[in-house]
């Protein structure tokens, strides 16, 4: 199970690097805890181009997500593994301007857990708030669900009015609503 972050998991906060500044989402722990009880690994796969504005540290993204997952093991969940690409094209500084692989839309995020995890991709799928997250699920093909927190409400209503044909396999209100549907599709597909 591949997880966007910000917008996903936690709110959406302006370049989200303070442990003190992170809020998870209503019912994040639940849902985490759900597609573990699946059998499920969750990695999450996040840009984090704060660090390559130079507005904060590779060390504050891992102390963040250290602190992510002490809070969610609090409630009994836990997320596998944390991948998370620190660079821009663009606004980088030094190092981290530069075009990557590991940047959503591409799919070097995706390799790295792969190269750690068994990934059977007809039953792997990747939930974002953004169309990024959907189309590097796409292309590393498996399955996009677009939730509707973060942005994710605002690009659906958008789509639809503008009467385009949504990129993601499934659109879910919540992270929880979109654990439910996997967990009933996976079950009825035999996982």
């Amino acid at each position: 199970m591949f997880l966007d972050r910000d917008g996903t998991i936690n709110e959406e906060v302006h370049y989200l690097h303070k442990p003190e500044d992170l809020h998870f989402l209503d019912g994040v722990s639940q849902a985490v805890r759900m597609l573990r009880q699946a059998g499920f690994k969750l990695v999450v796969i996040t840009n984090q181009a704060g660090v390559a504005r130079g507005y904060y540290t590779c060390k504050d993204v891992e102390r963040l997500h250290e602190y992510m997952n002490e809070q969610l093991k609090k409630e009994g969940a836990w997320i596998d593994a944390f991948y998370y690409c620190p660079h821009h094209p663009v606004y980088g500084v030094g190092k981290y301007k530069q075009v990557c692989h590991c940047r959503k839309p591409e799919i070097g995020m995706f390799e790295m857990a792969e190269k750690r995890f068994f990934v059977e991709k007809s039953h792997s799928y990747m939930i974002g708030d953004k169309w990024i997250d959907i189309e590097a699920g796409l292309r590393y093909g498996v399955k996009g669900i677009l939730v509707g927190t973060g942005y994710g409400f605002s690009l659906k209503k958008e789509m639809e009015e503008k009467g385009e044909r949504p990129i993601y396999d499934f659109y879910a209100k919540t992270l929880v609503d979109a654990a439910n549907y996997i967990i009933t599709r996976e079950k009825e597909s035999g996982m």
